[in-house]
């Protein structure tokens, strides 16, 4: 998944709207993030192997003495980390809702990974079993599945938002672009020549998509129809 993950973070603003859309992108895209660090850390490793899935053929492999994506994809660890950001931002703000959002933010990463990946997402570190549905190995599939969850999110988040002025309308609508043509390139493109630039590369993008995604919730606010603040709440938690 690619666009799927923030499109989670687009629905959690319309479900939760006193979150910040960075804070819950961030959340949504942390299993990334980490990986990325991890990975830059000489931590987790990925190689690319022909045939394994018509998309990019990307997975994870393991070496002597260096685990793979067990930290960073696993389930076990997905909660744990998905508990500490809710317990970070809830000793932060206080407010109960938003901390479970942000909680299940972490977790649909695991969950939509499962669902794409072939059968190389690990369950905790210590346990060899890998599960993943595979639907990345069907491009029409990916594209259908994901393009439909990417669109809704869009349109559930524009339903409940409106931009105070232009560059409300423009920043959406570029990352919006951007993240779309990412996620084509990832689907038809094939894998880079070069895995050291993974880390570096993967890490700077992330970085500065979640950056939007902060700015994007700065410059558009929730329709006063759709949720009204009860006296000192904020929308950008």
């Amino acid at each position: 998944m690619h666009v799927g993950h923030f499109a989670v973070s687009l629905i959690a603003k319309r479900i939760e709207p006193r979150l910040s859309l960075g804070t819950v992108t961030f959340a949504s895209m942390f299993p990334d993030v980490l990986w990325c660090i991890l990975m830059l850390a000489h931590i987790e490793h990925v190689r690319f192997k022909p045939g394994i899935t018509v998309q990019a053929g990307m997975r994870a492999i393991d070496v002597l003495e260096a685990p793979d994506i067990i930290y960073s994809h696993s389930l076990v660890m997905g909660m744990v980390w998905a508990a500490l950001l809710a317990a970070a931002y809830f000793s932060r703000r206080r407010y109960a809702p938003g901390a479970v959002v942000i909680c299940a933010a972490v977790l649909s990463h695991w969950v939509l990974d499962f669902t794409s990946h072939p059968p190389d997402m690990p369950l905790a570190p210590g346990i060899d079993t890998r599960l993943g549905l595979g639907l990345w190995n069907s491009i029409p599939g990916t594209v259908v599945a994901e393009g439909a969850l990417w669109l809704a999110s869009i349109l559930l988040y524009l339903g409940a938002t409106r931009a105070e002025g232009r560059a409300g309308i423009f920043v959406f609508w570029i990352t919006i672009l951007v993240l779309t043509l990412a996620w084509l390139n990832n689907i038809s493109a094939p894998p880079p020549p070069d895995l050291s630039i993974i880390g570096i590369s993967s890490l700077i993008y992330f970085s500065l998509m979640i950056a939007s995604m902060y700015w994007i919730n700065r410059l558009r606010s929730i329709v006063p129809e759709y949720h009204a603040l009860k006296p000192g709440e904020s929308h950008a938690d």
